[in-house]
């Protein structure tokens, strides 16, 4: 297992992506903490999954925008763990308006879960990685954030964002053996997706050129990939995995 004795973080690990992230981080021998804000519920089936495997988890309520909430979680992971290796800013919303209808409290909320979150996780993991010379960040972005989209705004913003985020911290953290870098998802099949008209799904699909929806398991390959010694020489980049939308 590739991760055998590391300890990681996941925000927003109760559904969807997270979900897949963290389950995936666990087989490979991770010990994870799950954060979720709202779905305690969700957030224990994810633990009891990685339990009934053979791993070891925790549910930790948090709002990552809140930074001494933010700084609560961190500091019970190493309590948990004895130490935080992997870091990965998930936890995400969405607000979807045109601009000129974009209320102020739904652009600070986009950007403070999306973007102020991640800075705070890092702010505090990024101590204890720096006392042990070891850590491993991924940030989880979107094509979004690369290409634009109409009537996302605020998303666009917090996901480019990231980007942004990501590279200026891969040249603080780099002396460390920290590495930080973005995965940038595109059409993901998750229950947002499951939920929409057959027709909608059809037009999205137009803009893949694999035909396909990407799963979050493909997602949380990626994670553990960045997360694992085969990729201690990649920091401050940004990969995409959609499909083949946006090539850049």
């Amino acid at each position: 297992m590739v991760l055998n004795g590391k300890a990681a973080i996941v925000t927003g690990a109760s559904r969807g992506i997270g979900r897949a992230i963290a389950l995936a981080l666990a087989k490979e021998g991770a010990v994870v903490l799950v954060n979720y804000h709202g779905r305690a519920d969700a957030a224990n089936e994810v633990v009891e999954a990685i339990q009934g495997a053979g791993g070891r988890a925790l549910a930790y309520q948090a709002d990552v925008a809140n930074p001494a909430e933010a700084q609560a979680m961190v500091k019970a992971a190493q309590t948990e763990f004895g130490k935080v290796d992997i870091l990965v800013n998930n936890a995400g919303i969405t607000s979807d308006n045109l601009v000129f209808r974009i209320k102020d409290e739904d652009w600070d909320a986009v950007i403070g879960t999306n973007l102020k979150g991640a800075f705070n996780c890092i702010k505090y993991a990024g101590r204890i990685m720096f006392r042990n010379h070891f850590g491993r960040i991924i940030n989880i972005s979107s094509v979004a954030g690369i290409a634009g989209n109409s009537g996302q705004a605020n998303y666009c913003a917090a996901k480019a964002g990231l980007i942004g985020l990501s590279r200026a911290i891969a040249k603080e953290f780099g002396s460390r053996n920290i590495t930080v870098n973005t995965v940038a998802p595109g059409v993901i099949y998750t229950d947002m997706i499951r939920s929409l008209p057959e027709n909608v799904r059809e037009n999205m699909l137009v803009q893949v050129p694999l035909k396909r929806f990407g799963r979050p398991e493909e997602v949380a390959g990626l994670v553990v990939y960045l997360a694992s010694e085969l990729a201690g020489y990649i920091t401050g980049q940004t990969i995409n995995i959609d499909g083949g939308m946006v090539c850049m």
